[in-house]
């Protein structure tokens, strides 16, 4: 998957907007933006720690609409 996909899809399986996953991850919205618009790319451990955080914290949305519980 694209990176830009990746940090796209991320976010969307919390079912954020960028303005809140922003605030939740502690990340700069100018710096989501940017990977989002593929003008920049996240390096590789940060998009590893993020999908192990939303998956850890219980923050990933199913198909449902529920949180996973993994």
């Amino acid at each position: 998957m694209e990176e830009k996909n990746r940090v796209t899809a991320l976010r969307e399986s919390t079912g954020l907007s960028r303005k809140d996953f922003c605030n939740l991850v502690q990340i700069p919205y100018r710096t989501m933006t940017e990977w989002e618009l593929d003008n920049r790319h996240a390096p590789e451990y940060v998009l590893w720690l993020l999908e192990y955080y939303l998956r850890s914290q219980g923050l990933v949305v199913t198909e449902e609409g529920g949180k996973t519980s993994e």
